[in-house]
């Protein structure tokens, strides 16, 4: 399995023979100034809510790939409206899609799409893929809520905000990876704007004093998970 960061909260997860594109926001990144999203390719778009630095990209690159975008009901309206064809709405619970089964789960946070109307629910993702349970946590505040993903998934990897101000900021994701109990953690929302700046060798190493592994790809940089 293979994860490519592309700054802000967008990445993209290659596993079981399909690519996963999550809430991509590159072009108006100047982190990311040296991505270029026309070679980018995705089979599935995955959209936690409906901020611009979350899809600012999304229907140029869904038109481009083709890929099947899953994202909360209000935000698969407005981005059906965008002239996208395959889109699939969902709302909180487990669903069955064409890669196997999503559990799409609570994340506390607020949501609008680009054009001001109503975002509904922001959420967060768990994805079972080549053996492997991931946990995206979108755009979330710390929850309680995150203690039932313990009891009902195993999971191998968190991708956790630890920018602070809009979202967890580092101390409150080492609340989180203990309420999920996972000790590989990967760092998304942060260094892109400077409310949410951190120091990222003083983040590392607050997790590992929790004996846990906090992954920080460089913009463009692929690991294999």
């Amino acid at each position: 399995m293979k994860f490519t960061y592309y700054g802000q909260s967008c990445f993209l997860i290659e596993a079981d023979g399909k690519k996963f594109l999550f809430d991509p926001f590159i072009k108006h990144n100047p982190l990311a100034k040296d991505i270029d999203i026309t070679k980018i390719e995705a089979d599935y778009i995955l959209v936690s809510h409906g901020h611009g630095d979350h899809v600012a990209d999304l229907v140029e690159i869904a038109k481009q790939t083709g890929a099947e975008v899953i994202a909360m009901v209000e935000v698969a309206k407005w981005i059906k409206e965008q002239g996208v064809d395959k889109v699939t709405d969902i709302n909180f619970g487990t669903q069955d899609l064409g890669f196997g089964k999503l559990r799409t789960v609570w994340a506390v946070h607020s949501s609008s799409n680009p054009d001001g109307s109503y975002g509904g629910n922001p959420a967060g993702f768990v994805l079972n893929l080549s053996g492997k349970q991931i946990y995206f946590a979108g755009d979330t505040a710390l929850t309680l809520e995150m203690k039932l993903l313990a009891e009902l998934h195993n999971l191998d990897y968190a991708i956790l905000p630890i920018g602070g101000h809009y979202t967890m900021g580092v101390d409150d994701a080492v609340i989180a990876s203990n309420y999920i109990d996972c000790d590989q953690i990967i760092g998304v929302h942060y260094n892109t704007f400077p409310p949410i700046s951190i120091d990222t060798e003083e983040a590392i190493a607050k997790f590992q004093r929790e004996n846990k592994t906090l992954l920080l790809p460089t913009i463009g940089e692929t690991i294999t998970l």
